[in-house]
C-alpha cells in the first residue's frame, strides 16, 4: 500500500476567486458602505483599507424547503396567555429581533451585519470607480499608430549615413593592435639588435644582412594590415517604439497669497492631494505641473507646492500667463490633452480679474480639454468668481465649484470629475 503525503504550503490566496465573486455580486451594497465610510475619513488616510459591514439580509442565499401544505393545527406547550382566535398586539417600538440595525463605518454594527475587510486596492477601486478626467479623447486617429525613434546602441550593418566614425576607428585600432602587435614587438627588437651589431660588424656581415631581411619582411607584414576593414564598421542603431496618441497633462494652480490663510491653504492642499492621487491612479500616461502664485507665479515641484510658506498680494493673471507659456513651450495642443485645476479664495485685484477672464477665453480654454476652478471661501463669492461665471456661460468645458469647509472637498471633487454620460 502506498501513502501520499502532500506537504505543499497552502496558498494565501486560495479564497481569492470566491472573494472576487462576492465583491462582484454585492457591488451595490459594498459601494454604499464605502461612501458611508469616507465621510469620517481624512484625506491623508484615503489610501488605506477599510473594515465595512453590510446587512446580513442582503447576503442571504436563497434556499429550498419542503412545505407542509394544507392547514395545520399545532399545540405549543407553555402557552397560558393566548387561545385560538386571539389577536396579538403589536410590540412597542416596532417589534423585534436584533437584525434591524444599519451598517456602515459610523453606524453601530449589529449581530446580524456581515463584517469584512476591504484591502487598500479594493477600497480605492470603489472610491474612484465613477470618476474620470472629462473629455479624455485621442488627438490622433485611432487607426494611426505613431512611432518614436530613439538610439539603441550600435550594429554591424546599416546605411553609410549612419556610420559612427569614432566607434569604427576605435574598433579598427583594436584590430590592428591585436593582429600586428606580435610583429611590431619583434620589429622593435630586430632594429635594436641591428643597431648594436653595426657597432661591431660591417654592412656585408651575414648577421647584418639577415636582420635587414627580417626587418623588411616584418615591415611588409605590418603595412599589409589594412587601416580599416569592413569588419570594423559600426553603425548607429535606432529603433522605433509606439508613441502614445492619448496622453494628458494636468496643471495644478494654487493661490498662496496673504488672503489665503492657513486653513484655506490646507483645504486647497487637501483638494490637490486627492486630485493628484486620483490622476496617478487613473491614468498611466499623464504629467502634472505645479504652479503657485501670489503677486508672481512660479513653477515648483510637488514638495514645495504643498509645503512652502509664502505671503503677499494676489495677481492671479501671473499664474495664467505662466500656464500659457508652459503650455506653448512643452505641451502642444495637437499632441496633449490639457487639464487645469485652480484653487483660490477669489480675492484678486478688480482689474486683474477682468484680465483673467480675457486670458482664459482667448488663450487658455481653446487649448484645454477641461478647466476646473475651486473657490475656497465661507462668505459671498469674490470678484474672481463673478468674472469666471461669465466664462462658464460661454465654455461648457469650464466648471466652477465652491468649498466652504473641508467637509465639502469630497462632494466638490466628485462633482468636478464625475464620469460623463456616453
Amino acid at each position: 500500500m502506498t501513502y501520499l503525503i502532500d506537504r505543499r504550503t497552502q496558498s494565501k490566496n486560495k479564497s481569492a476567486v470566491n472573494r472576487e465573486r462576492f465583491l462582484r455580486r454585492y457591488k451595490g451594497q459594498i459601494k454604499q458602505a464605502v461612501e458611508r465610510a469616507i465621510k469620517g475619513r481624512s484625506i491623508t488616510d484615503i489610501a488605506s483599507g477599510e473594515k465595512i459591514s453590510i446587512p446580513a439580509k442582503d447576503v442571504n442565499e436563497p434556499t429550498f424547503g419542503h412545505s407542509h401544505g394544507g392547514i395545520w393545527e399545532v399545540v405549543n406547550p407553555g402557552n397560558e396567555e393566548y387561545v385560538k382566535g386571539d389577536r396579538v398586539a403589536r410590540p412597542r417600538g416596532g417589534g423585534g429581533g436584533g437584525g434591524g440595525g444599519k451598517s456602515g463605518n459610523s453606524e453601530e454594527v449589529t449581530q446580524d451585519d456581515f463584517v469584512f475587510e476591504l484591502s487598500r486596492e479594493e477600497f480605492m477601486n470603489y472610491f474612484f470607480e465613477d470618476l474620470e478626467l472629462p473629455n479624455m479623447v485621442k488627438k490622433q486617429l485611432a487607426s494611426t499608430t505613431e512611432f518614436k525613434s530613439h538610439r539603441a546602441g550600435y550594429t554591424t550593418s546599416g546605411t553609410p549615413a549612419n556610420i559612427h566614425v569614432l566607434r569604427s576607428l576605435r574598433g579598427a585600432l583594436g584590430r590592428r593592435i591585436a593582429i600586428g602587435g606580435k610583429h611590431g614587438r619583434r620589429l622593435a627588437r630586430a632594429e635594436e639588435e641591428l643597431e648594436n651589431l653595426l657597432l661591431m660588424a660591417e654592412e656585408d656581415h651575414p648577421e647584418v644582412i639577415k636582420l635587414r631581411h627580417e626587418i623588411s619582411h616584418l615591415k611588409t607584414r605590418i603595412n599589409a594590415i589594412p587601416f580599416i576593414d569592413p569588419f570594423d564598421l559600426r553603425y548607429s542603431n535606432r529603433v522605433k517604439t509606439p508613441k502614445p496618441s492619448s496622453q494628458a497633462v494636468m496643471f495644478c494652480v494654487m493661490d498662496v497669497s496673504g488672503s489665503m490663510d492657513e486653513q484655506r491653504k490646507d483645504t486647497a492642499k487637501r483638494f490637490f492631494i486627492l486630485l493628484y492621487l486620483f490622476l496617478t491612479r487613473a491614468y498611466d500616461k499623464i504629467e502634472v505641473v505645479f504652479i503657485r502664485h501670489h503677486t508672481a507665479a512660479t513653477e515648483v515641484d510637488e514638495h514645495e507646492f504643498f509645503n512652502s510658506r509664502e505671503s503677499g498680494g494676489t495677481v492671479v493673471s501671473s499664474a495664467l500667463h505662466l500656464l500659457q507659456r508652459i503650455l506653448h513651450e512643452r505641451y502642444p495642443s495637437g499632441d496633449w490633452n490639457v487639464y487645469v485645476a485652480q484653487a483660490s479664495d477669489g480675492d484678486n485685484w478688480d482689474k486683474d480679474s477682468v484680465n483673467c477672464r480675457q486670458i482664459l477665453s482667448s488663450a487658455i480654454l481653446p487649448a484645454v480639454q477641461y478647466y476646473a476652478y475651486v473657490e475656497i471661501t465661507d462668505g459671498a463669492p469674490q470678484n474672481l468668481w463673478h468674472e469666471y461665471a461669465q466664462v462658464a456661460t460661454q465654455h461648457p468645458h469650464f466648471a466652477m465649484q465652491k468649498i466652504e469647509s473641508p467637509a465639502d472637498i469630497y462632494p466638490v471633487f466628485r462633482e468636478l470629475f464625475k464620469k460623463q454620460p456616453k
